[in-house]
């Protein structure tokens, strides 16, 4: 499947993880699990996760931590394949 579909696919994937305070750091145990047991996963980045970073860069950060790829990042939720 390409990108363009993965991103298509997710505009209907519920957010199953939300990083908040607590970092990345978090929620890349559940991340990873979630992965195994589905194609896509949605995780929203809260205020208190974000603080002067950008979604983006969490993101990508997320996704090297999980070894997943980035499928889309959409103000502050991104899709992982």
């Amino acid at each position: 499947m390409d990108l363009q579909e993965l991103r298509q696919e997710a505009h209907d994937v519920d957010v199953t993880v939300w990083v908040g305070k607590s970092g990345i750091g978090a929620v890349v145990e559940e991340m990873t699990d979630q992965l195994d047991d589905r194609e896509l996963v949605k995780v929203k980045f809260l205020r208190a996760a974000r603080g002067g970073t950008s979604t983006d860069d969490l993101a990508e950060t997320l996704a090297e931590r999980v070894d997943a790829t980035l499928v889309e990042t959409r103000g502050n939720t991104a899709v992982y394949h």
